[in-house]
């Protein structure tokens, strides 16, 4: 089930993420979904692996654009 907008991405992703990594989510989501045949856990681990490309979560917990601190 791809992502048409950021509204129709699930809790954990939209109550977490800044709207940009929202939109990195939803777009590897959406590839790795037609790539992976369909695979939707492996699209949603895809799509993580995106956002954690550009984004980590800092010491409060939040998601934060850059590298992480620990890299």
């Amino acid at each position: 089930m791809p992502y048409d907008k950021r509204t129709d991405l699930p809790d954990s992703v939209r109550d977490n993420l800044p709207a940009h990594a929202q939109d990195i989510y939803k777009e590897a989501f959406n590839s790795a979904w037609d790539q992976y045949d369909r695979d939707e856990e492996r699209a949603h681990r895809v799509a993580w692996a995106a956002v954690k490309q550009k984004y980590h979560k800092n010491k409060a917990g939040d998601w934060v654009q850059g590298k992480s601190d620990d890299a």
